[in-house]
């Protein structure tokens, strides 16, 4: 009888390539979402109020960019990858809320 791969084993290469992969694909995101506020802030003309939404969200996702690319950079260092700081956490999920709220209220 043979036994299956032990579950406790196992490849500690993919999981930093998946969190990497998956820190692309939310700076992605982001960037779609601030092109679209930038979009409707400045559908009907420029205004003193969308050009201020406008560079909030673009200064919003150049903070997401930053952490994002940091991280980035510390999942290639090599193994094993070390822990996201908590500031570094904050100010993603931070820069993430903002920009949503700020998304929200140019769309509404």
């Amino acid at each position: 009888m043979t036994a299956g791969p032990d579950p406790a084993v196992r490849d500690p290469g993919l999981q930093p390539e998946r969190t990497r992969l998956a820190w692309r694909r939310t700076t992605l995101s982001a960037a779609v979402v601030a092109v679209l506020a930038v979009k409707a802030a400045l559908h009907e003309g420029p205004s003193a109020t969308g050009i201020i939404a406008c560079a909030l969200c673009c200064g919003l996702w150049l903070g997401f960019l930053r952490v994002a690319h940091h991280r980035i950079r510390a999942l290639a260092a090599g193994p094993p990858p070390p822990v996201l700081a908590p500031r570094h956490a904050t100010a993603a999920v931070l820069c993430a809320v903002a920009l949503a709220v700020c998304a929200t209220v140019l769309v509404v």
